[in-house]
């Protein structure tokens, strides 16, 4: 019984230690004073601040359109990747998944380095593609190995039924091994787009010509007190919840609707 009760007040702290600084930050943008310490009252004023940036406003659009992009992308790329890595011979499948795993493994400063580098190397000029395509670069193998272990468990044979069913080898694609693996693409997918949304090491050494994003606008203002860090990052909070309970309640309502058709 004690040791019951111990580990519901282990969780209890666990919980508020991840989520006290997220309540603290989202009570504190709405302070009239500058204090971060201090609750002066209630107040839009910081909110009013950043829209009226430009900057802030710049980073928050790039953010949102750069993580779209990339995993959009991102996860076209790794499912289809994951699929034809499914159909290779063995030898082939396993080389492949252990390059995959090297992106994940790497510290993202060697990344960063590595891409401001190459980029470098080949005079292209740092801005927007660049920090897209860096994106789009780390965020694939995220999506291949969320994609992998669900294709590992559908029948190795339900391909080739469907094309002695008459299907074309798109129509296999699309209407019999996707439906199946459903579930691991929106994780991919998922994934993909809350570490571009968060990516700070990457963007820094690959972006130019004034292209900034969240991550990197707050780091420019963490030197100096602005309140307005606080309203940034309760709209950041807000655009995360938005798109884990998008994420994560689309698929119930497709599981509904095909459990409706069946009947």
């Amino acid at each position: 019984m004690k040791k019951h009760i111990f580990t519901k007040i282990f969780i209890g702290l666990t919980v508020l230690f991840f989520y006290l600084p997220i309540v603290y930050t989202v009570i504190f943008s709405f302070n009239s004073s500058r204090s971060l310490s201090v609750f002066g009252g209630f107040s839009l004023q910081w909110y009013q601040k950043m829209f009226k940036n430009s900057d802030m406003m710049d980073s928050i659009f790039y953010t949102i359109i750069i993580a779209v992009l990339a995993t959009i992308i991102s996860t076209i790329a790794g499912t289809v990747t994951a699929i034809g890595l499914s159909k290779s011979n063995k030898v082939l499948r396993g080389i492949t998944e252990q390059v995959n795993n090297l992106p994940i493994m790497n510290p993202d400063i060697v990344t960063a380095i590595g891409l401001l580098m190459l980029f470098s190397s080949l005079a292209v000029t740092k801005g927007f593609m660049t920090l897209l395509l860096s994106h789009i670069m780390f965020c694939i193998p995220y999506v291949i190995l969320s994609v992998m272990p669900k294709l590992r468990s559908l029948d190795p044979n339900i391909t080739d039924a469907a094309l002695d069913l008459g299907c074309t080898p798109l129509q296999a694609l699309t209407k019999v091994i996707v439906p199946q693996i459903t579930s691991g693409i929106f994780a991919g997918a998922l994934i993909a787009f809350t570490m571009s949304f968060d990516d700070f090491v990457i963007s820094y050494f690959v972006t130019g010509s004034g292209v900034n994003n969240i991550s990197i606008m707050i780091y420019t203002m963490s030197k100096r007190i602005n309140p307005s860090i606080n309203a940034l990052s309760t709209v950041i909070i807000g655009i995360i919840t938005t798109v884990l309970l998008i994420l994560n309640i689309t698929p119930i309502i497709l599981e509904k609707r095909k459990e409706k058709m069946k009947k």
